[in-house]
């Protein structure tokens, strides 16, 4: 759905039972509480059967409950402050196994972006960084380490790439100082979203540059600046953002380059073994 959830809401108002109007007017009201509640809470909060919920989710265009409870989320976890991560997801994660409750939710986010990627995107975001005159990487705060590990991949492949670096928010405006018609920045961008690397995509932008945004949804400021969007979801799992579906998307997007410059990847990485061997880089079982 294009629409936002609320504003899907407050236009259906009119077609909704008695029921509806009552969930409809609690969601409008408390929608950063709603986005957390099971189909069955929600209904007893707004005096109504959970099966009426259900339904609800269904007239709205949704699949389903979690459909509508998803899009909910989008719309608010760039807004919640890390005390209020901790807040909504205690019922969440409450006696829960931990362990296997993460790595599910992990496993689940990924399977999202297999069914859900625009495939020709992902082409579209590979053809990009083959043809790039240079290219620049940004990711600040948590999505610095995203940004490290496509540097690291991207260098092999490359000569003509630069890791923004975001220790002060004037460098990077530096760092960027050369970018312009021909070059690409791959701008990582998640809840809640760093005004530093909105401002720096925007320069980028300006200046001329594609961009390739890696973000989580069509909501991400990076989405309405950039020339093509991968968009994978981050889950929020209390105070931790969990980057294993971006960090999968990287993997393919890494893979999906190296395969179309095989033969200098592959030169690079047999100079580059030479090497390891002779500075003895890797540890070497004797035995």
């Amino acid at each position: 759905m294009n629409e936002n959830v609320l504003q899907t809401i407050r236009s259906g108002m009119d077609g909704f039972s008695k029921g509806q109007k009552r969930i409809a007017a609690f969601i409008l009201d408390n929608y950063d509480r709603a986005a957390f509640m099971t189909a069955a809470r929600l209904g007893e909060t707004a005096s109504v059967s959970e099966s009426t919920v259900v339904r609800f989710a269904a007239q709205l265009g949704y699949d389903g409950y979690p459909e509508m409870q998803k899009a909910l989320q989008e719309l608010i976890r760039g807004k919640l402050t890390s005390i209020q991560r901790i807040q909504v997801s205690r019922d969440q994660m409450s006696g829960a196994d931990i362990l296997g409750s993460v790595m599910q939710r992990d496993m689940n986010s990924i399977h999202n972006v297999i069914d859900r990627l625009d495939r020709d995107a992902f082409s579209c975001a590979v053809d990009k960084l083959l043809g790039a005159k240079h290219i620049y990487i940004l990711g600040v705060r948590s999505s610095s380490f995203l940004a490290g590990y496509l540097n690291f991949y991207m260098h092999l492949i490359f000569k003509n790439v630069t890791l923004v670096q975001s220790s002060a928010a004037g460098e990077i405006y530096e760092q960027l100082a050369h970018i312009g018609k021909g070059d690409v920045l791959v701008g990582i961008c998640f809840p809640r979203y760093s005004k530093m690397a909105i401002h720096a995509v925007e320069y980028a932008s300006r200046k001329g540059g594609d961009v390739v945004a890696i973000t989580d949804s069509a909501l991400s400021p990076l989405y309405q600046m950039a020339s093509v969007s991968l968009l994978a979801p981050c889950d929020m799992i209390s105070f931790v953002d969990s980057m294993a579906a971006p960090l999968s998307l990287l993997n393919a997007l890494i893979l999906a380059v190296g395969q179309q410059r095989r033969d200098d990847l592959s030169a690079t990485l047999a100079d580059m073994e030479q090497v390891w061997s002779r500075y003895s880089i890797f540890g070497k079982d004797d035995e």
